[in-house]
């Protein structure tokens, strides 16, 4: 069938041309309208937590108490008391549209409390609460009022949850573009230099285009289907442009083989259709099981980008398996035209036997050892993913931001230059069997066994209506930090009021419910793309050895991921380099998100990989050969295919926002070792382990197979 697609495609080639441009200059224009179509917000909470049903009461007529922002005036040289700068202060508060505010306290309202004024004088604060519960609103309302706060004389920034969101949406924004902007010359540039030809290079380039505008287009649709995190943009458009190019790669590749063993032009772009097309679909096939397992979470932020990534893969393969047969037909014999000489060129380096290639001899020298080769690669991956045991999980906030941040200044200028953090509320929601109005007493004891647990003051109902009552407190560590965590524990463990139930919500309960729903679901996530990928490979290969193996080697190339980011991201290391200041922690959406993405792009270039094996092992036999054979036939396009991915995803390091940094930092690395240590070592190694048995399946599950029309 995918061959038929691809005689189509070429057949009609003006047609699918003209159509992939018109679609493209739709998608720049249209779909670029994703950006103003996505209002959901990050959506990191699990709608079912606690902490967000305590947010749901709160948003009724029990009331919210919380600073959405602060806004932090700091005057260098005068103290803010000074009346050429209290007068400005206040008449500039007294200025701002009150419409979409709740409520608006002062040094000056609050009867000069101390706490809104720091240590020295020369800072205070005005916080605010908004009428909207819901995170976008409050954007959109804090921007509507920003520039009613500005007075001369004085440095102004913006803190708190509500700033925090708004500056991560304008910098998520900013490194899109500065991604395609780093990534795509020098994508051009080593595209040339692998294939040695200008037109060859520029097709992979072509497709990559196509799919990373087209990816917006996707995207918008989607939003019209289902909430799509304002997040998820940055993610999976980098990532449709690499699989683009890789899937393009591969095929383009393929095409100039056939050619060179003499097919004609038609015969070439059918047989690249019915080999590295086939290979493109399974792959895509595997990458988007992987985000797949991504829809099992709950939280808009991850269960969209499984759909979102679902469709773009989807589209990336589409448009390799259409667009690409009709380019190649297009470029036909020209393919190598533009031919680019290189000084370390070799003449006859393409006439020689492929025995004598290099992948071919180290595959040979990994299959003289294979045991020993084979446990040293996994003690070496193993000890690579051992700090992991380590990690401290945290959530999104604040801390993803650049230093440099209006709301990272403003949580460092608290915690150095003020009594309190305004911000570090908790709230606990009660739910009485009667009216609060009577249950004073019980409230109060209540009130006082949450404040006895270390990290907490200050614990005070501070509203009640009907049987629901609202006691808030402050507490005084990083959110993010381990004692946070067990601040939270320790306030689930005090009793309530007899017949009563407690919802606590605020950044510790927050980040402990998102925690502990990740670590629920990721098991579940993990054996539903173990299983649906090892069924995807049983269908392409005919094995039930090949899908284990797979499965196993994958795991162990992403450990060594996981355990460089704990190094880089919660101990500081290299933290310098990329400039964002480690926490101590790592956010927990993390590791699902490198499962799912790196999972996907291993089992791309197995299949590359095994593809070939499979080719010659059906054609000789021989077992070792057919290893030997495959990887020198793959190995050069997996590496260059994986230099091209990295260039891209190097595209996030880019980025100010350390969520994006941690995404790059552990895909360039699970890339990396997976298209080194494990397909250059650790296959031929289990390969050769294996011998016959690699292709091995019980009889009804092969009769089963050829029933399905599976060769």
């Amino acid at each position: 069938m995918i061959a038929s697609i691809g005689r189509f495609a070429a057949a009609n080639r003006r047609w699918v041309i003209t159509a992939a441009v018109l679609f493209t200059l739709l998608a720049g224009g249209w779909g670029t309208g994703v950006f103003g179509a996505i209002t959901g917000g990050a959506g990191f909470d699990d709608p079912a937590s606690p902490s967000v049903k305590a947010d749901q009461v709160l948003a009724g007529p029990l009331g919210r108490q919380a600073d959405d922002v602060v806004v932090m005036y700091r005057s260098a040289d005068r103290p803010v008391t000074d009346p050429s700068l209290a007068g400005p202060i206040q008449a500039a508060v007294a200025a701002v549209p009150r419409t979409d505010l709740e409520r608006v306290d002062t040094y000056w309202s609050t009867g000069g409390d101390p706490d809104f004024l720091s240590k020295d004088g020369h800072a205070t604060y005005v916080a605010l609460q908004f009428r909207s519960s819901d995170d976008q609103e409050r954007v959109k309302a804090l921007q509507a009022v920003r520039d009613s706060f500005e007075v001369p004389g004085t440095d102004v920034r913006f803190g708190g949850v509500t700033a925090m969101t708004e500056q991560v949406n304008g910098l998520t924004g900013k490194g899109i573009g500065r991604a395609e902007l780093l990534s795509v010359p020098l994508l051009l540039v080593l595209l040339v230099l692998i294939f040695r030809s200008a037109v060859a290079a520029s097709i992979p380039l072509a497709v990559g285009a196509v799919v990373a505008l087209g990816s917006f287009a996707v995207l918008r649709v989607l939003t019209l289907v289902v909430p799509v995190s304002s997040s998820v943009i940055n993610v999976i458009t980098i990532l449709g442009l690499g699989l683009a190019i890789d899937y393009a790669l591969f095929m383009v590749n393929r095409f100039r083989e056939e050619l060179a063993a003499g097919a004609s032009v038609d015969a070439a772009v059918e047989r690249t259709s019915a080999t590295a097309g086939r290979t493109v679909a399974f792959s895509g096939l595997a990458v988007a099981i992987s985000f797949t397992g991504l829809t099992l979470f709950p939280s808009r932020f991850l269960s969209s980008m499984g759909y979102a990534g679902v469709s773009v893969v989807a589209f990336a393969v589409i448009a390799s398996l259409t667009l690409l047969p009709a380019l190649l037909r297009v470029a036909g014999h020209r393919i190598n035209s533009w031919r680019v000489p290189m000084p370390w060129d070799r003449r006859g380096a393409a006439l020689r036997p492929e025995s004598h290639g290099r992948w071919y001899h180290a595959a040979k020298v990994v299959m003289r050892r294979p045991l020993l080769t084979t446990l040293a690669a996994v003690a070496l991956l193993v000890g690579l993913g051992a700090p992991f045991l380590g990690v401290n999980w945290a959530r999104p906030g604040d801390w993803v931001l650049p230093s440099s941040a209006d709301a990272r200044v403003v949580t460092q200028q608290f915690g150095t230059d003020f009594r309190q953090d305004p911000t570090r509320t908790v709230t606990a929601v009660v739910t009485l069997p009667s009216p609060a109005s009577g249950q004073t007493g019980p409230l109060g004891e209540y009130a006082a066994r949450l404040n006895s647990v270390p990290g907490v003051r200050d614990a005070t109902v501070t509203n009640t209506h009907e049987n629901l009552a609202r006691i808030t407190a402050y507490y005084s560590m990083d959110p993010m930090s381990r004692e946070a965590r067990t601040m939270v524990d320790g306030l689930r463990a005090q009793t309530p009021p007899p017949a009563a139930t407690t919802r606590f919500t605020g950044m510790p309960a927050s980040r402990v419910d998102i925690v502990d729903m990740i670590g629920s679901r990721a098991p579940w996530m993990a054996l539903f793309v173990a299983v649906v990928s090892s069924l995807v490979l049983f269908l392409a290969f005919g094995s039930v050895t090949i899908p284990l193996k797979s499965v196993l080697l994958n795991l162990l190339s992403l450990s060594a991921a996981f355990g460089a980011i704990k190094l880089i991201f919660q101990d500081g290391y290299l933290h310098d380099l990329l400039g964002f200041t480690p926490i101590g922690a790592i956010d927990a959406n993390f590791p699902v998100l490198i499962v799912a993405i790196a999972f996907g792009l291993a089992m791309d270039y197995e299949v590359l990989l095994l593809s070939r094996i499979k080719e010659s092992y059906d054609r000789t036999g021989d077992p070792d050969e057919s290893i030997a054979l495959g990887l020198q036939r793959t190995g050069k396009l997996i590496t260059s295919a994986a230099l091209l991915l990295v260039v891209v995803v190097c595209g996030f390091l880019a980025s100010s926002v350390a969520f994006l940094q941690m995404i790059g930092v552990g895909l360039v690395i699970a890339i990396v070792v997976d298209a080194t240590l494990v397909r250059a070592v650790l296959v031929p190694a289990t390969m050769k382990l294996l011998g016959h048995r690699a292709w091995w399946a019980p009889a009804p599950l092969t009769r089963i197979r050829r029933r399905r029309g599976s060769r």
